[in-house]
């Protein structure tokens, strides 16, 4: 069997340790519009929040980065007055962006260049940018009664998401192209999932990359989509900001209703909720409750075989 996720941030890490564990072939296709360039190095923080978490080497309790990590080029940085307070960058983890950076300049594509990183750190997955393209998440936010424009990680790490946003730009994705095997790994899957990853900023540059969403509404395989929402409430991350800033309500049905049907020209056929979720109802979607918690990559692994088996799969 073949699976394919779509995913984003750490959530969307955890969610991926429960796939793999599956007698089946997982291809991640992974958000890229937080990517950042500091310092002259080019940052991937969902690619390397994924390849970190699979290859056993994140920091769990920070909730980010590597484990036991050094900070003494950020130190030197700050001593000359050049680091970015907001956006500190651990000396293993500048490591990784070192050696990104070299090859994307020496012409490579960040699908080469990640799949040259995993050889390091075997995720068990196959790891694919959305895009092999410059795509980034900018958000217009109300500063004092000023609009303007402001990279996500600004806005998400310096401003905590506390700067009213009044709506996301994925700059760069209408002129991108789906990066070398994605469109190929959605054609040929016999699931597709959505991670339990932040809607607005993870998940829908995935969907903003041209050709990604038309691919999953005419696919072959069935689209089953995980809940981020727990009785109202987010399980990590600020996707509730989000989510209220584009008018959505912070809940399973209102994440559910945000996807939509793949009947009705949106995207699911399946959506997965807790049981303190159970009677949320999304039009021409087939919904089902279960325990949600991803507790271990057991209790995942249980909320994937519970998705697969709404849509007659059974691993």
């Amino acid at each position: 069997m073949r699976i394919t996720v779509l995913v984003g941030g750490v959530g969307g890490a955890r969610f991926l340790q429960g796939v793999r564990t599956l007698p089946c072939d997982v291809t991640a296709i992974v958000n890229t519009g937080d990517d950042v360039a500091l310092h002259g190095l080019q940052i991937c923080p969902d690619l390397d929040s994924v390849m970190y978490t699979l290859g056993g080497a994140a920091d769990d309790e920070r909730g980010w980065g590597r484990q036991g990590e050094t900070w003494a080029v950020s130190r030197e940085l700050a001593d000359y007055g050049a680091e970015a307070p907001w956006f500190s960058l651990g000396d293993k983890d500048i490591a990784t962006h070192l050696i990104r950076t070299q090859m994307l300049n020496a012409g490579y594509g960040l699908s080469s260049v990640t799949k040259a990183l995993c050889q390091r750190w075997e995720p068990g997955v196959e790891m694919l940018p959305m895009s092999d393209d410059r795509v980034e998440t900018h958000v217009l936010v109300d500063d004092d009664g000023t609009q303007r424009a402001i990279h996500f990680q600004e806005w998400w790490v310096r401003h905590r998401g506390e700067l009213a946003a009044q709506r996301f730009i994925f700059t760069g994705a209408a002129e991108s192209q789906p990066a070398p095997g994605v469109l190929s790994a959605i054609a040929t899957a016999d699931v597709v999932l959505i991670a339990p990853s932040n809607p607005v900023v993870s998940i829908a540059p995935i969907l903003a990359v041209p050709g990604i969403r038309e691919a999953l509404r005419n696919g072959k395989a069935p689209v089953i989509g995980v809940s981020g929402i727990i009785d109202k409430a987010v399980v990590r991350g600020m996707a509730d900001k989000c989510l209220t800033s584009i008018g959505v309500e912070v809940s399973a049905q209102g994440v559910g209703e945000l996807y939509g049907a793949r009947s009705a020209d949106g995207l699911l056929d399946a959506w997965l909720v807790d049981t303190t979720d159970d009677g949320v109802e999304v039009p021409g979607v087939a919904v089902h409750s279960c325990p949600l918690w991803m507790s271990s990559p057991e209790a995942t692994r249980k909320i994937v075989e519970a998705g697969l088996e709404t849509v007659g799969i059974r691993p």
